[in-house]
């Protein structure tokens, strides 16, 4: 498995920010031949997840971050995930550890991500659904997706423990608030 490092943008040194924008770079305009605006404001508020191949480069990256800026909507995105390498699991291994972080530290409701439409099923593996028609962004088919987060605090807020076990040992029976 790949080691990989979270980072809030802050704690980014000016080495790792550099090879994660060269990587994005590499991929998005050199290899997909994608001209946009890369540095679009969100990397300052964004937790990066990436990681380093042998040779010292960035072998694969992404951002978590709020959906425009919106905690209290309680939306978190995740963008500009990319790998050097194909066909090691990298991309698995990020889009994985960026769930966690918009689950864990961000404490998101939801995930947003806007993937091309080839990569659907990457991302459908991780639990994301397709929630839009394809729509085209920089010459590209992408798609809208999202996955609902239903942790701790939505379970706890959904369901009821009011009723006792019949038995010592036996697990409380539940009433299922929103089906």
């Amino acid at each position: 498995m790949t080691e990989l490092i979270v980072k809030h943008f802050s704690e980014l040194s000016t080495s790792e920010l550099y090879e994660i924008l060269k990587t994005r770079f590499e991929i998005f305009v050199t290899e997909q031949e994608c001209l946009y605006q890369d540095l679009d404001d969100k990397d300052q508020d964004a937790i990066h997840v990436f990681c380093w191949n042998e040779a010292g480069r960035v072998a694969g990256c992404l951002r978590v971050f709020w959906k425009d800026h919106d905690v209290s909507a309680g939306i978190a995105q995740i963008g500009r995930v990319v790998t050097l390498e194909h066909g090691k699991g990298i991309g698995g291994q990020l889009l994985h550890k960026g769930v966690e972080v918009a689950r864990e530290q961000l404490k998101a409701k939801k995930i947003y991500l806007e993937a091309q439409e080839y990569a659907i099923g990457y991302y459908a593996k991780e639990g994301f659904e397709v929630v839009s028609d394809v729509f085209m962004e920089d010459g590209i088919p992408h798609v809208k997706m999202e996955r609902n987060e239903k942790g701790d605090e939505y379970y706890f807020e959904n369901h009821r423990f009011d009723e006792q076990p019949e038995r010592e040992g036996e697990a409380p029976k539940l009433d299922f608030m929103n089906e």
